[in-house]
């Protein structure tokens, strides 16, 4: 399974810095001025709910944590890099396919956004939804990045077994939650107490 979570990895960055190129190269959608914030970015209306919108993020998803400082830079280029390392060594024991994929996700778009931190000092984002309600502004490694995760919980809560032979972790749950009502007479056949 690593050889094909380390695949997808690589798709997934290539992806991410292809689309990236076209929006500063072809598209010219970071004029002068614009990473910096003096002058306005580039914008393209493309239907009532997908714009093409360039923003430069300087936090981790969605904004949050933004790095305003070299220091601050660096260490969010660590992080994604720990984070990324750890999620490859997790893949190297992956037995699902499902498990490698969310992984591959994952570890893909944490370096293609990490690559844009080393060259840039903030994130191309670009893909903005806002006609659906959806107000971030986000790029291709950032929706791999969450596909993988919802991918990864998933696998997690269904799929994986925590106690071998008693089955998944939501199977277990659910066991448990049927033999409380069962216990304190909310199920079917309890006589309660």
């Amino acid at each position: 399974m690593l050889r094909f979570g380390l695949i997808l990895a690589a798709i997934v960055v290539a992806a991410d810095q292809i689309t990236k190129y076209v929006v500063l190269g072809p598209l010219d959608f970071s004029p002068p001025g614009c990473l910096q914030m003096v002058a306005p970015c580039g914008f393209i209306e493309i239907s009532p709910i997908f714009d093409l919108r360039m923003v430069w993020n300087r936090g981790v998803s969605f904004g949050l944590l933004a790095a305003g400082n070299d220091v601050a830079r660096w260490a969010l280029v660590a992080g994604m890099l720990v984070i990324a390392g750890v999620f490859a060594w997790w893949m190297r024991s992956a037995e699902r396919r499902l498990t490698a994929l969310a992984l591959g996700l994952v570890v893909g778009g944490a370096l293609g956004n990490v690559i844009d931190r080393i060259r840039f000092g903030a994130v191309v984002d670009f893909l903005d939804f806002s006609g659906l309600w959806f107000p971030w502004v986000f790029n291709v490694a950032d929706a791999a990045i969450t596909v993988g995760a919802v991918l990864l919980a998933f696998d997690m809560l269904f799929l994986t077994e925590s106690e071998p032979g008693k089955g998944t972790g939501w199977s277990q749950l659910k066991a448990q939650a049927r033999a409380l009502r069962a216990r304190f007479g909310g199920g079917s056949g309890g006589s309660g107490g």
